[in-house]
């Protein structure tokens, strides 16, 4: 089964052509960082108006890439949701029109979901059940992965997103957009010297506005005199220990022997270092995606719509012209 994957959830373009969920033919991405570093983050409605001019151009280049046509897909996959509602619904509607057109079926696919079935690309043995902690720059989730397409929230951030908490320390500290690898590279030039709240709950929930704060706080008191490199380093520490400390309880709890990584925050060096370290401690099986696969792309929204599709959830197109988008969308909805 060939799925032709649309991901538009944010400031990237991509579309991908995956067979069977896990090979990967073709994988586009067309960026805007370049774009939005100006104004040091994403603005909704120039990235809404980047997709419109980009998309077609870029299903061109995947089928292309894929050796491909058309006629030989069999299915249609896009993130729905959650995301930038206007750049969510250039995806939609395009793969809502070429699926009326070609009389394809269609398979909408939660990006969390995406972000999680990334991790089947890079393991083609993977399966569930499994314990997944997806952080990105806007989910910081403890999920529980029953089945392939049966989720259940163990935790999660009730403020912040993590890679949302570095974006902004990265501003704090002048660096340039994205933050989140900026802070991530001027931390290992720092030492681990500032100390930073952490806030703990009772459930296995994550807060990163206090931390936040702290930082702001700690850079308005010192001014010039701030260490930026040790900022960036106990940041960095700080958070990393809260979600690893937090992740290993939920193990714990749970009894599972996989731990899979997910979001773009999974890139982050010394968070896969230290879920590699405590997983090798507990004798816990760590995934973690390919890096080209951390950030938004199309491969893993094909990747987990082909397990939305053998789960009964595509639909045709004739059934599904209401479809729209959701920038709220809940995991499970």
């Amino acid at each position: 089964m060939i799925c032709l994957g649309i991901e538009s959830s944010c400031d990237e373009t991509s579309v991908s052509v995956v067979k069977d969920g896990r090979e990967v033919l073709s994988n586009v991405i067309s960026t805007q960082i370049e774009i939005h570093k100006k104004f040091g983050g994403v603005v909704p409605e120039i990235a809404s108006r980047k997709h419109l001019v980009n998309i077609a151009y870029v299903v061109d280049e995947a089928l292309e890439k894929a050796g491909v046509t058309l006629s030989d897909i069999d299915f249609i996959g896009v993130t729905y949701g959650p995301g930038l509602v206007g750049a969510l619904l250039v995806g939609v509607a395009y793969a809502k029109s070429l699926a009326y057109a070609l009389n394809k079926k269609i398979v909408p696919t939660h990006h969390i979901e995406g972000h999680i079935a990334a991790n089947y690309l890079t393991y083609p043995d993977l399966k569930p059940p499994f314990l997944a902690l997806v952080v990105s720059g806007g989910h910081s989730h403890l999920v529980y992965v029953k089945d392939y397409t049966e989720f259940e929230i163990m935790g999660k951030t009730r403020d912040d997103a993590v890679g949302e908490a570095f974006d902004k320390v990265a501003r704090v500290l002048g660096l340039p957009y994205p933050g989140g690898p900026e802070v991530s590279k001027l931390a290992q030039k720092g030492t681990f010297s500032y100390k930073l709240p952490k806030t703990k709950f009772d459930n296995f929930d994550f807060s990163f506005s206090g931390i936040k704060t702290a930082v702001i706080n700690i850079a308005h008191k010192e001014g010039e005199k701030l260490r930026k490199a040790d900022m960036a380093c106990s940041f960095e520490n700080t958070v990393c220990e809260e979600l690893v400390h937090t992740t290993f309880e939920v193990v714990t709890k749970l009894q599972v022997d996989k731990i899979v990584l997910a979001g773009g925050v999974s890139a982050n060096r010394l968070l896969r270092e230290m879920i590699t370290t405590e997983a090798q401690k507990r004798n816990v099986k760590a995934y973690m995606p390919d890096l080209k696969y951390c950030t938004d792309n199309a491969a893993m929204i094909a990747s987990a719509s082909y397990y939305n599709f053998l789960a009964g959830k595509a639909y045709d197109i004739q059934d599904k012209l209401d479809l729209n988008a959701k920038a709220n969308l809940k995991l499970g909805d």
